[in-house]
């Protein structure tokens, strides 16, 4: 297939003969593990993981290279029927993604039956002819030994011809296999990204996704969904630490009060593990400056969505 993406092969040593390459989009509904799985593929922490629905918003490239091979994985959205400007944005970016893979790997939940999403899904990815689709059950850890059978049966149901694994990406079972099954898809190419590199992304980019991350690991209810975090300053230091500061906004100022806290306890917390999750990713010392500022109706606002950088 031919590739979307305006790439030309790295500046990196040669490749050898029948060496594989290509772009693998990361498909399923919200919260099936798309991004644990991209984690655990890559066995570095790129992309944020947390127990709530729709936490990916943007797309994620995460870079798996050996010396016979390269899987760029891009992890997407997960479809769902838009609601508002952000919804369509992240939709948008999603689609994309699958019309610009070599290969689509649909996730789903081993441990469910298949919903009306599911079907939804099943049903574009039948319609894409270009790209090849593996069929990945993850979560078969919470899936009983005697329900096995009956899960995988209703799945490939749904896409007879795809070729299908079962793999827990939280447990890292069934990775090695899955690896395999993608390379065996993957057309032979060049190497589009250096031996080393392992995401697209910026590490100030990664920083307001952590942030973000706590957000959702501490707070409930609306308000993480109607959260954005934009790092305004990111200077590495001579001594090898690094100083951030970066603005939360949000969409109320009874959110405000929320992620502020008591005296501003909670703003604390969030920043400390945040500056934890940083620190892993930055292997040295982080100064995070955390502020809150409220943009009223901000996903409602098409302007703003691209401001903050969706769509």
């Amino acid at each position: 297939m031919e590739s979307h993406h305006p790439l030309t092969p790295a500046e990196d040593e040669p490749v050898p003969e029948g060496h594989k390459s290509g772009f693998v989009a990361l498909a399923g509904r919200p919260n099936v593990g798309k991004s644990t799985l991209l984690n655990a593929l890559l066995q570095q922490k790129i992309a944020i993981v947390t127990p709530r629905p729709q936490t990916t918003r943007s797309r994620q490239l995460g870079i798996l290279t050996t010396s016979t091979y390269q899987i760029v994985f891009v992890d997407t959205p997960g479809l769902i029927k838009p609601r508002h400007k952000l919804d369509e944005a992240m939709m948008e970016t999603a689609q994309a993604a699958l019309l610009d893979a070599d290969v689509i790997l649909w996730l789903v939940e081993a441990s469910e039956p298949p919903g009306p999403a599911d079907r939804i899904i099943a049903e574009q990815l039948r319609g894409l002819r270009e790209a090849k689709v593996i069929l990945a059950l993850n979560k078969s850890d919470l899936l009983p030994p005697e329900k096995v059978t009956t899960a995988v049966e209703a799945y490939r149901a749904l896409l007879p011809d795809a070729p299908w694994i079962l793999l827990s990406a939280l447990k890292g079972q069934g990775c090695e296999e899955l690896q395999q099954l993608l390379v065996d898809a993957l057309p032979e190419g060049p190497r589009y990204y250096p031996t080393e590199q392992v995401t697209e992304s910026y590490v100030r980019e990664i920083a307001a996704e952590l942030i973000r991350e706590q957000l959702f690991l501490q707070l409930r209810e609306e308000v993480p969904y109607g959260s954005v975090v934009r790092v305004e300053e990111f200077k590495e230091r001579e001594d090898g630490s690094a100083y951030i500061n970066a603005v939360i906004y949000l969409e109320r100022d009874s959110h405000k009060r929320i992620v502020i806290g008591h005296k501003g306890e909670q703003l604390r917390q969030i920043g400390a593990a945040a500056r934890i999750e940083i620190e892993k990713l930055t292997e040295g010392k982080v100064f995070l400056d955390l502020w809150v500022k409220v943009e009223p109706h901000w996903r409602q606002n098409e302007r703003a969505v691209k401001r903050f950088g969706y769509g």
